[in-house]
């Protein structure tokens, strides 16, 4: 028998929604199953599941504990070291390095952005896992392995809930830099293409015009510099759609250096450019509604150094 006292991060969910995280081994029809029994009680009764949690209130599981994970969370063996752009008690954004993955995948599961961030949020007594019954510290924005950049952390379940709101409602400004072949014309524009996702070769396919299954793909760009047939690029993105910028860009004439999905990049490769020269380096939040992350709006939110724009265009490129 297992019994949860609700805390403030926990609060506010479905009974079911916790259920699956408190105890990840249980079945959905026998969770089902044991709430008509009476084996899984909230306040010592009967509960739908579809109850709100509030906070103290007892969550009481009569089942078995083959039902709960045994096993410590892969964080404990994950390095403690990020490089942070910015921390206070409800959010962190941390500066992911090119190579590294957000979340565990069938190639790794211990050497990931979550697990660093929850180490490193651990070491500092900012989580005990073992006094939370279902809320751990989350991504709120992916970037991809080969992408280097901004992701924000949610430190608390309502910083989550706001922080999840605010990029699926587009208040939240992203802005990339990156390297690309050639000179963009005009300097700055914003695109508008038509972007399928090919399944089973991972990459993006762009039209010019609409199609079924396609979705609309907008990119606003900026040139910052251009040299000798290369030009470093900002980037915002207004859509959010698979490889966006390296499709998008590439399908303009602009592929980026680095890149071998969507240009050939033996050259750059041979001149130390292992990943596309491509950075989320900047944010800007923009909530709409007054709430508990406010105080974040307008500030801008920047990576300083970024390895292929430190002195504008490398010049390895362009001798």
């Amino acid at each position: 028998m297992r019994e949860f006292i609700i805390k403030d991060n926990d609060a506010g969910q479905r009974l079911d929604k916790f259920l699956q995280k408190a105890a990840r081994l249980l079945p959905q029809s026998l969770m089902y199953k044991y709430l008509r029994l009476k084996r899984i009680k909230v306040n010592g009764r009967r509960s739908e599941i579809s109850y709100r949690l509030q906070p103290g209130d007892k969550v009481s599981l009569y089942i078995g504990d083959e039902f709960f994970d045994s096993e410590r969370p892969a964080f404990y063996r994950a390095s403690p070291q990020i490089r942070v752009v910015y921390e206070d008690e409800n959010i962190l954004l941390c500066d992911k390095p090119q190579g590294l993955i957000v979340h565990e995948d069938e190639g790794e599961s211990v050497d990931t952005l979550i697990n660093r961030v929850q180490r490193y949020l651990y070491d500092k007594g900012e989580y005990r896992p073992d006094e939370e019954a279902s809320f751990a510290p989350s991504l709120c924005n992916r970037i991809d392995r080969n992408t280097g950049g901004i992701v924000i952390v949610a430190k608390n379940a309502p910083s989550l809930r706001l922080l999840n709101d605010c990029i699926k409602n587009r208040q939240l400004h992203k802005f990339y830099l990156c390297l690309v072949k050639g000179c963009p014309s005009p300097r700055t524009a914003t695109l508008t293409h038509y972007h399928i996702k090919d399944q089973q070769q991972n990459r993006a396919l762009v039209y010019d015009s609409p199609r079924p299954g396609a979705r609309t793909m907008v990119t606003h760009y900026r040139v910052l510099e251009t040299r000798g047939g290369y030009s470093l690029v900002e980037v915002e993105l207004k859509t959010g759609r698979t490889h966006q910028i390296r499709a998008h860009l590439a399908y303009m004439g602009w592929p980026l250096v680095g890149d071998g999905k969507y240009a050939d990049n033996r050259k750059e490769r041979a001149l130390g450019f292992t990943h596309q020269a491509l950075y989320s380096y900047k944010l800007i939040f923009d909530f709409k509604e007054d709430c508990l992350l406010s105080y974040l709006n307008g500030q801008v939110f920047q990576v300083k150094d970024v390895w292929f724009a430190r002195d504008g265009i490398p010049a390895a490129l362009t001798e």
